[in-house]
């Protein structure tokens, strides 16, 4: 029987207008099931309480219950900005749980020193410093960590202005390559940029969609095949 991934989606934006997940998974794990779960507002209610309260904590874990319920083999969270939400949501669950910004982290935390960490969404900004910080102590590696807010873009791009988001990320990067050695990209939405903004200033640019794919095809792998 074939093996069922769960992508748990915070927004419309990256089912539809941000395909770049479906398209990965369906690029490198082309056998597996893929079924969607969506709270199309908690994103949205995040950014607007400026933080993950109990309440949106509570919405990921009953995605995550939703989705094992539905008999995923393996639970993909596909929203940066809600990652410890499913630090929570997984102690509730069984099926196993990868977050999409989890390789990316260990990435920056092995190659960077002076890491920079570039959001369109302040509460992004948290999380993804956290975490990479986090697997930088795992190794004991000395690093430290800027955090740029690209104010503004993610409104841009909800409203549909792609040129405009675009044009406000490559001005913030290319700031930012002033005082680091790497860039990461802290939300899915910015990936296609990452080319464009290694070219222009010249350093390493990380996000996470397809290290975080990667690792979710190597963890699918790893999976028994149900009978």
């Amino acid at each position: 029987m074939t093996k069922k991934i769960a992508i748990l989606h915070t927004s419309f934006v990256f089912v539809s207008v941000e395909p770049a997940i479906n398209n990965l998974i369906e690029e490198l794990i082309p056998d597996a099931e893929v079924i969607h779960f969506v709270d199309s507002d908690v994103l949205a209610t995040v950014v607007r309480e400026q933080g993950i309260s109990v309440k949106s904590a509570e919405r990921m874990t009953h995605l995550a219950q939703a989705a094992e319920a539905a008999g995923a083999d393996i639970i993909f969270s596909a929203c940066s900005s809600l990652g410890p939400a499913l630090d929570v949501a997984a102690r509730h669950v069984t099926t196993p749980v990868v977050k999409i910004d989890e390789a990316m982290a260990i990435r920056a935390a092995a190659e960077g020193t002076r890491i920079g960490v570039l959001a369109t969404v302040a509460t992004t900004l948290g999380p993804t410093s956290d975490l990479i910080q986090s697997k930088a102590d795992e190794t004991g590696r000395a690093v430290t960590i800027e955090k740029r807010l690209c104010e503004g873009a993610f409104d841009v791009l909800m409203a549909g202005d792609r040129a405009g988001h675009d044009a406000l990320v490559v001005g913030q990067a290319a700031d930012l390559a002033k005082s680091v050695d790497l860039i990461v990209l802290a939300q899915a939405s910015m990936s296609r940029l990452a080319d464009v903004l290694a070219k222009e200033t010249g350093l390493t640019v990380l996000t996470s969609p397809r290290l975080g794919v990667e690792f979710l095809a190597e963890r699918f792998a790893e999976l028994p095949v149900r009978a």
